[in-house]
């Protein structure tokens, strides 16, 4: 055979060789994860939670791929969604199937596409319609994601399992409510003249949960509560703590807010105390056998405040001041890794408390609301008539953060040793004794404030054309909705953590950019400083019409307008110098980045060409 025809022969099976390689890497089941956040690597939890399907699951991808207009970064989250999918479907055993569908425009895919629920979006530019959602079928039932943003892309796995639990579900899950706090309204009576409407909160957790009212007198809880919410528990007796103490060690998800200082309260003590002079109401709440026992220091008497998180409020007379014990947090302060808590942007927490967990004992603590580390306590007593400057001044700061709402998972032992408590809480029934929980597994997400919950701190309501509106001021309602899905969840998507996006931005440029701005900032100020008194000066010498409106120029006047002239277009140009200065380091960085990457892969092919060809030479 010529050589030129067995190189020619060689390229050719080369090329096939490669082709037949990229077609059977395709189909073969196992996939390696290289990325850095191992985004394509299902957490345990979700293999759990495939591991428990009954019945298979269909999974329809609705991903529109020929739309005009798509950017290629969208169309790369779209390959990186239906990559995960095909994870679950891999990792699923046979219980999963796929199928991924393409819906054009005016087509019957599209009709179908609505039918399910997803929501549709519009190219940028073109303006055409497009989809990416999710349909799980199981028998009868059907379950959606309307939308997949690239916005929640670390939370793709957390979003899908949460979809493949809730479509195994039949039945509403069961929620217990036990609080004091007027959540299902009050109505009319001689002790309430003024009927209060239910607080938005319960409405809606009732959307997503079957409801249970735990009474104030109760001495047992249901035993067919999936999750439980424990709202401002105060005056509970020994009984009734016990009760709870053995709902949360059965591994069963339990929402505990308790209030150093509820204002809810304290206002319902300020109209007893007008009204009727009777004694106030505890306006602080505290489990005082439970938490000590789980390891939670909980100071039911400190109220947190920090002044980088103070709230605008009115303080009389017109007059708007900051109050440090109203905490206005932001994304700074929640937990970006929480599912609970990734995607909320503002809060306010109205004199919290905070507290720590200890970990000695195997338990896992997550913080999911914290405050900055300025911040500090107040005795709750001296909130009684302080003014927020007064709050102010009295605060004293301290040197580390502060932890306002937390997930506790982890063993823990019971509070009651002795067994049940008697009514007098002095002594054990022996009869029952032998059968109580001495401990457990427990999943608990704890928050020291229960203000947060009202309508008061959380929406505002309007009449407009006699339809009430409700607007939002905060992600109050949120944070509710999301603590209680996600509790109420299966266990295994409790143990859920947000993944790293796939998109990794370049931090080295973006330091740099940041250090160049902060470099030339100070001589861009100056400068704009510099042509704006010029211009007011320039306008000043041409507004001068002392003959009917007629500028009346001397000599001088026009010689001083040519040298101000003169000056500002010189000003000009040092500022696109500068400008220009401030993308100079950034762009010799891109373009070695750019060399880089075209070159990296050639050069490493032919390093690798001339040690083969040099081996082979000396083989032969």
């Amino acid at each position: 055979m010529k050589p030129g025809l067995a190189k020619t022969l060689a390229i050719v099976l080369l090329a096939v060789a490669l082709v037949l390689i990229n077609f059977l890497a395709a189909r073969v089941p196992a996939r390696g994860d290289l990325t850095a956040g191992r985004i394509y690597t299902l957490s345990p939890g979700t293999r759990a939670l495939l591991s428990k399907i009954e019945e298979p699951v269909t999974l329809q991808l609705y991903a529109s791929r020929d739309t005009a207009g798509l950017p290629t970064q969208y169309k790369n989250f779209v390959a990186r969604v239906e990559e995960m999918l095909r994870a679950y479907v891999r990792a699923s055993k046979g219980r999963l199937s796929l199928e991924v569908i393409s819906p054009a425009p005016d087509t019957p895919e599209e009709e179908r596409a609505q039918q399910a629920g997803l929501q549709a979006q519009q190219a940028p530019g073109t303006g055409e319609p497009f989809y990416l959602g999710l349909v799980a079928i199981q028998a009868d039932q059907q379950k959606t994601i309307p939308v997949f943003s690239p916005q929640r892309e670390e939370f793709i796995e957390y979003d899908v399992s949460a979809l493949l639990h809730s479509v195994q579900q039949i039945a509403k899950p069961r929620l217990g409510v036990l609080t004091k706090l007027p959540l299902a309204g009050q109505p009319f009576n001689m002790m309430n003249p003024r009927p209060q409407r239910g607080q938005l909160i319960r409405d809606e957790w009732a959307r997503s949960f079957e409801i249970v009212t735990i009474e104030p007198g109760f001495t047992a809880l249901p035993d067919n509560l999936n999750a439980l919410a424990v709202l401002h528990p105060a005056g509970l007796t020994p009984a009734q703590e016990f009760a709870l103490d053995q709902f949360i060690l059965s591994g069963k998800p339990t929402l505990l807010a308790v209030d150093p200082s509820s204002t809810w309260f304290k206002r319902q003590a300020g109209q007893q105390q007008m009204m009727f002079g009777g004694p106030p109401p505890d306006v602080s709440s505290n489990l005082p056998r439970l938490l000590p026992a789980y390891g939670i220091r909980y100071d039911a008497q400190q109220v947190v405040g920090d002044l980088s998180l103070a709230t605008p409020v009115n303080a009389g007379n017109g007059q708007i001041a900051r109050m440090p014990v109203w905490l206005s947090l932001t994304d700074k302060n929640l937990n970006s890794a929480s599912p609970a808590t990734a995607q909320l942007g503002s809060l306010l927490l109205v004199e919290a408390g905070s507290f720590s967990v200890d970990t000695r004992d195997g338990r896992e603590i997550v913080p999911l609301l914290e405050t900055s580390a300025e911040a500090g306590q107040l005795p709750v007593f001296t909130l009684q008539f302080a003014q927020p400057d007064e709050v102010a001044r009295t605060l004293v700061p301290g040197t580390e953060k502060k932890t306002l709402a937390a997930l506790v998972r982890g063993p823990l032992q019971t509070a009651f040793p002795e067994g049940v408590p008697a009514a007098n809480g002095e002594s054990a029934e022996p009869a029952a004794a032998g059968s109580a929980r001495k401990e457990g597994v427990a999943t608990l997400v704890l928050i020291a404030d229960t203000d947060w919950l009202l309508d008061d701190f959380s929406v505002s309501r309007r009449n407009f054309f006699g339809q009430e509106m409700i607007q939002p001021l905060n992600d109050n309602l949120f944070l509710g909705s999301n603590l209680v899905e996600f509790l109420a969840g299966s266990p295994d998507l409790i143990a859920l953590r947000g993944k790293r996006s796939a998109q990794r931005p370049f931090t080295v440029v973006a330091e740099m950019e940041a250090a160049a701005q902060k470099r030339y900032n100070a001589q861009l100020s100056a400068l704009e400083t510099r042509i704006s008194e010029v211009q007011s000066r320039l306008s000043e010498l041409q507004g001068k019409s002392p003959e009917g409106g007629r500028l009346v120029a001397t000599p001088e006047i026009l010689a001083e307008i040519e040298k101000f002239q003169a000056e500002e277009l010189q000003m000009r140009r040092e500022r696109r110098e500068i400008r220009r200065a401030l993308r100079e380091d950034i762009d010799r960085l891109e373009t070695r980045l750019l060399v880089i990457n075209l070159l990296a892969t050639p050069v490493l092919l032919g390093v690798f060409g001339l040690w083969f060809a040099r081996h082979r030479r000396v083989s032969a």
